[in-house]
């Protein structure tokens, strides 16, 4: 197929775009800045109308990855990059004739706090959502599968934590601040948390892409299937880069506090730099969050290829090569 790929930048986009090259798709990717894939390139901003129009003409397939990916920033901006132009991507793909749209979510979008254990994917909710990229991300998966029909048939697909070499999200995110002293445990660090190896995440995504009659009208929770304490994760990935574990500890309702009076500061402040800490932060550290997969796996006809201790290993080797 003929397949345009949003947010090829970034390291799942990035890598979404390279698996679907490796099974002979004509591909085609929009993003703002260099891909440094070796396929059909569009540099544009998705706000654009004619760059998207330009984007979907004669495509068979869009996989929408693009959007406003931060734990602060204005309200708007969110609803512009994630909400406006994702409606805007979806008009277009309807013009153009395209048959099948692939939206990348986030299981963030059905997140109000509470505790999932075991569960599927639970319906989006924006008004529960506790960030802005929550609810934008909830409010453009709804209008995404509102638009599935008999001549675009569409499908959302929330991968869980998405981790891998070149991640500047999670990886890149913990590393800095256990360098910098600023990384701590919240609570016990016991609680059990679902993540997903890069490459399996983008084989999930090319496999819904793939069975779409099966999936589509619906969304998908994407993990590895491998539940682990939350310490574990966060020393397996602090290990790969060589550097220090935390020791220290803080209770959850005080890192929630915490994480209060910083969003205000920051707002306040408008400041750019990733925030230490925020109340969605302290409630992701302290609350279990991992998914049956049985359902995802039979529907897409997946399996994860790469263990979480394979993707460690291949996160270390990054690591020491670079």
């Amino acid at each position: 197929m003929k397949v345009l790929v949003t947010g090829a930048s970034g390291m799942l986009g990035r890598t979404v775009a390279e698996t679907l090259l490796h099974q002979d798709h004509d591909v085609t990717v929009l993003q703002r800045r260099p891909s440094g894939i070796s396929c059909r390139e569009i540099q544009g901003d998705l706000r654009d109308a004619r760059v998207v129009d330009a984007a979907v003409d004669s495509q068979n397939a869009v996989i929408h990855l693009a959007a406003r990916v931060s734990p602060t920033g204005a309200w708007q901006e969110f609803v512009d990059v994630n909400v406006t132009a994702t409606r805007s991507l979806i008009d277009a793909s309807e013009r153009a004739g395209v048959e099948r749209f692939v939206y990348v979510s986030s299981p963030a979008v059905a997140s109000s706090g509470d505790a999932h254990v075991g569960v599927g994917a639970l319906p989006a909710d924006p008004g529960q959502a506790k960030t802005h990229y929550a609810r934008s991300k909830a409010q453009a998966e709804l209008l995404s599968l509102a638009a599935d029909g008999p001549d675009l048939a569409v499908t959302a697909v929330r991968p869980h934590l998405v981790w891998g070499p070149g991640d500047e999200q999670l990886v890149g995110r913990i590393v800095e601040r256990a360098k910098s002293g600023a990384l701590r445990v919240i609570g016990t660090g016991a609680a059990l948390v679902d993540s997903t190896y890069v490459t399996n995440a983008a084989d999930a995504i090319a496999a819904a892409l793939d069975r779409i009659e099966q999936v589509h009208g619906r969304a998908l929770v994407v993990t590895n299937g491998e539940p682990r304490p939350v310490i574990e994760l966060l020393r397996g990935l602090c290990d790969a880069a060589g550097v220090a574990f935390p020791t220290g500890s803080v209770a959850p309702a005080a890192a929630k506090s915490v994480g209060a009076l910083v969003e205000a500061v920051w707002a306040a402040g408008s400041i750019d730099r990733d925030p230490p800490m925020t109340r969605f932060l302290a409630e992701q550290l302290s609350t279990a969050h991992w998914y049956d997969q049985r359902e995802t796996r039979a529907l897409l006809d997946w399996q994860p290829a790469v263990s979480l201790d394979q993707g460690l290993a291949k996160l270390t080797a990054s690591f020491r090569a670079h």
